[in-house]
């Protein structure tokens, strides 16, 4: 797995996932809030799989 995310991408992508399963834990939205989870694992691992097959890369370095 090749890099494609940048920093900024990762925060963002961390928040939104954290936003969502917070949500979802609480109760506000409904189960469809746990996707957080892909948000979350991606920003952890700098790697989009949707981004490769689109041929995105947010990152100037990679």
């Amino acid at each position: 797995m090749t890099r494609n995310l940048a920093n900024w991408d990762r925060a963002a992508r961390l928040i939104l996932g954290a936003l969502l399963i917070l949500l979802a834990l609480t109760g506000t939205i409904g189960a469809w809030g746990y996707l957080g989870l892909i948000f979350v694992a991606t920003a952890f691992v700098s790697f989009c799989p949707l981004y490769r097959i689109v041929g995105i890369k947010t990152c100037s370095d990679c």
